[in-house]
């Protein structure tokens, strides 16, 4: 393996994401019109114009990075760059990342996003997240577990080093503040979300999701797709289907994807999307890897330039 597109997750979202590119290149103004058409709102004049607490509202930022990551994606395509060899998405991120590889067309990661935001944003109450910073994964673990039960807060996302996001009820996240600050953490941020995202407690939502992933078709992927559950990759319609349903509840295991990436030889790595949150993950996990975004005409061109001096396969 040499290539890896990565898809940008939430909290990526900034207000005039996309802009450029859908106004320079057709294939990506292309992915905004189908988006509109799709959702019947226009996703293109939130991602352009706003405002910033529409863009946040998770209904709406949800499938507005999906739309701009593939966006990003069919204008680098569009450049004549080779098929990735795998393909990553963080969290809201592996919808795109299954578009990149063929096992959803478009139209159907949208009405998927769009569920899973509005199924989200329904868990207004049940919990919320906290961003741990300055320690280690294993020893965030050791902490969650000595404050409360795993039914109550887990690791929701691990990120990377010293970057790790817990998860679970209001009083479970509380009650471990003290705790990881004795343990040595630098900061704890408390995220603004409406739930307890990617634990437990949003097993209802999975199970919807079940039944939405059945109105949809689904196809062998093109190019190998990384679990945020498993940290492997995938090739198995069937199997990715079921571990997209359980991601919402279990933890985004980046830090041992982009791992995973690394040790099978992956050495360019280029986020698609609105920033470049996964790039700065990247190179705190695996400094020896080569990265690149593409969200602007700028650095649009950067990423086929790079492309162009490690993408070959000789």
């Amino acid at each position: 393996m040499t290539l890896a597109l990565l898809f940008s997750p939430q909290g990526s979202q900034v207000v005039g994401m996309g802009r450029e590119l859908a106004e320079r290149h057709r294939a990506a103004r292309a992915v905004f019109d189908e988006a509109d058409a799709t959702l019947g709102w226009s996703v293109s004049e939130t991602c352009w114009s706003g405002p910033a607490e529409r863009l946040a509202d998770t209904r709406q930022t949800q499938p507005c990075l999906l739309t701009t990551s593939v966006a990003a994606l069919r204008a680098f395509e569009a450049a004549g760059v080779a098929e990735p060899d795998v393909v990553a998405g963080h969290s809201v991120g592996e919808y795109a990342a299954l578009v990149a590889a063929g096992v959803l067309d478009l139209p159907a990661a949208l009405r998927l996003v769009s569920r899973r935001a509005e199924l989200m944003a329904e868990a207004d109450g049940a919990g919320g997240m906290s961003a741990v910073l300055g320690l280690d994964r294993k020893t965030v673990d050791e902490v969650v577990g000595s404050v409360a039960r795993p039914t109550e807060l887990v690791v929701a996302n691990d990120n990377a080093p010293g970057q790790v996001v817990i998860s679970g009820t209001s009083e479970a996240l509380m009650a471990a503040e003290e705790p990881m600050r004795a343990a040595g953490a630098k900061r704890i941020v408390r995220l603004p979300v409406s739930g307890a995202f990617h634990s437990p407690l949003m097993a209802g939502v999975a199970d919807e999701l079940v039944q939405a992933f059945e109105a949809e078709t689904w196809n062998e992927p093109r190019v190998a797709v990384m679990s945020n559950v498993t940290a492997e990759p995938e090739s198995d319609p069937a199997r990715i289907r079921a571990l997209l349903a359980e991601q919402v509840r279990s933890p985004v295991e980046w830090v041992r994807c982009v791992e995973r990436m690394a040790a099978d030889g992956v050495g360019t790595m280029i986020e698609c999307g609105a920033g470049s949150a996964l790039v700065g993950m990247v190179r705190r996990i695996a400094p020896e890897v080569r990265t690149a975004t593409v969200s602007d005409a700028a650095t649009l061109e950067g990423a086929i330039a790079l492309f162009s001096l490690t993408g070959s396969r000789s």
